[in-house]
């Protein structure tokens, strides 16, 4: 399979990958909302900050005043105010619905259980995708959200302008190539979103310095534009 090939050299170019976020549902959904606009940098420091100062646990955050959350939450960016009152929001939720354990609801549910984590503020397809696959809870064909374009260029030259329809195409090629367990598929998730974010971007990708260039349609149909089209 011509995927695995590749990862195998973006494994080799990047170094083994670990996820950066927590992998419990409920933590993830949390971390998610500790940062904004949402990155793994933004979302670290204010989680590092919630966790210094109030907690992450849902109780912690029902205890919390807003103004306090708000201030624990300032340092991930804009708008503190809207996620220390959707924190609190889900804690409630957890407690109240699916008694503080969101991942035994999900594990008691699966098939509707990525349907019930987009009823979380902030969570569409890919987030709940992503949740699932790196709980353990479904070997899902899960993509990146912010870098669908990699695995669509590498095989199919161009992603397609809707941002929905290149992410079901990624997640097909994923289904197609990756086998369906756990550790080869968030392998996969890893390498693919470093990639994305580093070389593969969505705009002006860094194709000279592609280390799986050799294999990328999107790369063998850009020697023929003009050279200023791809960045040095």
């Amino acid at each position: 399979m011509i995927t695995l090939k590749l990862l195998d050299q973006l494994e080799s170019y990047y170094g083994p990958k670990t996820p950066c976020w927590p992998t419990d549902p409920y933590q993830f959904l949390v971390w998610w909302h500790c940062g904004y606009p949402a990155s793994d940098e933004a979302c670290a420091r204010g989680w590092d900050s919630l966790q210094r100062t109030i907690g992450v646990e849902a109780r912690h955050i029902l205890a919390a005043s807003p103004t306090a959350l708000t201030k624990a939450l300032k340092p991930g960016g804009m708008v503190p105010e809207t996620r220390a009152l959707r924190l609190q929001q889900i804690a409630a939720r957890i407690v109240e619905e699916f008694d503080n354990d969101l991942s035994a609801a999900l594990r008691a549910s699966p098939k509707s259980a990525r349907k019930l984590l987009k009823e979380f503020p902030g969570i569409s397809d890919p987030g709940a995708d992503r949740i699932l696959l790196f709980a353990g809870i479904a070997p899902i064909a899960a993509v990146p959200s912010n870098c669908p374009q990699v695995l669509v260029r590498v095989h199919r030259q161009q992603e397609n302008p809707d941002y929905a329809a290149t992410y079901r195409e990624a997640k097909a090629i994923i289904e197609s190539d990756i086998p369906e367990n756990f550790p080869a598929r968030t392998r996969a998730y890893l390498l693919l979103k470093q990639h994305g974010q580093e070389i593969c971007k969505r705009t002006k990708p860094r194709c000279r310095l592609c280390p799986i260039n050799s294999s990328c349609k999107w790369f063998e149909a850009s020697q023929q534009r003009t050279p200023q089209s791809i960045l040095l």
